[in-house]
């Protein structure tokens, strides 16, 4: 359900701009990321970091799109989302020595440090890899070619979380394999 939940907003956007324009699609997906964290947190009891700046930032470059009648805001919004994520996780790693991603996901998956450590690098570069093809994309091609690509563009993330997934598969430990290990010399 909630993997269903995540494709919503933006194909509910994708939908109004084929039906109507690129304005009536930013209004759509800004009501349609707040329904979205509305049931989140009616499911979870809270929003992750990762929503809250999402949903700040929908709300924000779309209220700049909408206010000033410009869609270059909306179209920028995924280049700064995934520009402050790659950014955030950087620092936290190489700045910080915090592992953010592992501080996130840590309690659900039991990784050996350094696995946590190329999962948070490979994090950074896909980041900033999207940064830059959205950024591009938005700058250089039409609004419509845009969206298209923020549409059909869902395999580049698709094919990095089963690429993740397999390289974590490869990595995961038992809770009985964490004890032994702790407990043995």
């Amino acid at each position: 359900m909630k993997q269903l939940l995540d494709f919503l907003p933006i194909l509910l956007f994708f939908g109004a701009f084929k039906l109507y324009d690129i304005y009536v699609a930013t209004g759509v997906i800004m009501a349609a990321t707040v329904v979205q964290m509305l049931i989140l947190y009616k499911l979870d009891g809270h929003l992750t970091t990762m929503h809250k700046v999402t949903l700040a930032l929908v709300l924000g470059f779309g209220a700049l799109t909408l206010g000033f009648h410009d869609e270059r805001f909306v179209k920028i919004k995924p280049t700064v989302l995934y520009a402050f994520t790659g950014l955030a996780l950087a620092v936290g790693l190489w700045v910080l020595k915090k592992n953010f991603l592992k501080m996130m996901l840590g309690g659900q998956l039991k990784m050996p440090d350094p696995v946590w450590r190329n999962l948070t690098f490979i994090w950074v570069a896909y980041s900033f890899f999207m940064a830059a093809l959205n950024a591009y994309v938005a700058l250089s091609f039409t609004t419509e070619q845009w969206v298209n690509f923020k549409l059909w563009g869902y395999v580049f993330p698709l094919v990095f979380l089963v690429g993740q997934g397999i390289y974590i598969a490869q990595h995961l430990q038992s809770d009985e394999k964490s004890d032994e290990k702790e407990v043995s010399p």
